[in-house]
């Protein structure tokens, strides 16, 4: 076992001793996470249009995040380049990586994407499948959530250090195989750091989170590449009494922002219900994704960082 896997191991064993009581005695409002706040935050997003890269909604959507975590986080870097599609075009990217506590050792990644999908191509028409993606769900919830999680850890300052990052392209092109200009900015984060040995303890992807039906199985890749990270977030959510959300079943095998991070060797699993009817089509809009769900991924958000 390497030494990051021991001490994850070490820290779920703390976690558990410290708390105490029975399992899932616990309750959504032991944490100060708001999920009505995240809901809001979903419809700011969705008014700026589908965050399509290259449109003006992106770009403002972009600095919306931006100017957002600087309000809550220590430290706010945005790493900006035009990526050069398979087919000649350029468009201009931006990852956003906030830090709370920068100064701590120990650090904690939690990861989103922040991009919509320019085309819609699992709706049932021709003509709507020339649409952009609202991108509600599939977007949208997860930065949500991690802006919402900002406004609680402003509140009460983590002792652990804690690194947002909100990636950029994850959903512009084609997934394959081959997979073609897409994961493009959990790639280049990946291929370059703006932190020098930068190991966190563990990391999460949160995406597609709000589903108004929700239920995360565990995901093949994360359970193969980093299985104690797993086990911690979904004991975390059992003893928050989420364990019908967070079942501990074997998933899909997901292509998502989690394989590059992998791939350079950091400990970054996916948390996602792929199991949404309105994916990548025009219905991926504000009345399927529900307060209650994004309370309850940000209750074990939360949670994970408490020491």
């Amino acid at each position: 076992m390497s030494a990051r896997a021991l001490g994850i191991v070490l820290l779920l064993a703390a976690t558990a001793c410290g708390r105490g009581g029975s399992e899932g005695a616990r309750t959504a409002a032991a944490t100060p996470f708001d999920g009505d706040k995240a809901m809001e935050y979903v419809r700011t997003q969705l008014a700026f249009g589908p965050r399509v890269p290259g449109s003006e909604a992106h770009r403002a959507a972009g600095d919306w995040i931006a100017a957002s975590m600087r309000q809550r986080a220590d430290t706010v870097i945005e790493q900006r380049w035009d990526h050069r599609t398979a087919d000649g075009r350029t468009i201009p990217l931006r990852n956003i990586f906030a830090r709370f506590n920068p100064n701590a050792s120990e650090r904690v990644l939690y990861v989103t994407h922040w991009d919509s999908r320019p085309k819609s191509e699992s709706a049932s028409d021709s003509v709507q499948r020339k649409l952009a993606v609202p991108g509600a769900n599939d977007g949208a919830s997860g930065t949500a959530m991690l802006i919402a999680l900002g406004d609680a850890l402003k509140a009460a300052r983590p002792t652990l250090g804690v690194d947002f990052l909100f990636v950029d392209g994850e959903d512009y092109g084609e997934f394959g195989p081959p997979d073609v200009d897409v994961l493009l900015g959990a790639s280049y984060f990946a291929e370059h750091p703006l932190v020098a040995n930068y190991h966190p303890l563990f990391g999460v992807l949160w995406d597609m989170v709000g589903d108004r039906d929700l239920r995360f199985d565990q995901e093949v890749n994360s359970l193969r590449e980093a299985p104690e990270v797993v086990s911690l977030v979904w004991e975390t959510a059992q003893r928050l009494g989420y364990g019908s959300t967070f079942v501990p079943a074997e998933g899909l095998a997901i292509t998502d922002d989690h394989i590059p991070l992998l791939k350079a060797g950091l400990r970054v699993i996916d948390v996602i219900d792929l199991d949404y009817p309105w994916h990548h089509t025009p219905d991926d809009t504000i009345d399927k994704v529900s307060a209650t769900s994004l309370k309850i991924v940000g209750d074990v958000a939360y949670e994970l960082l408490k020491r």
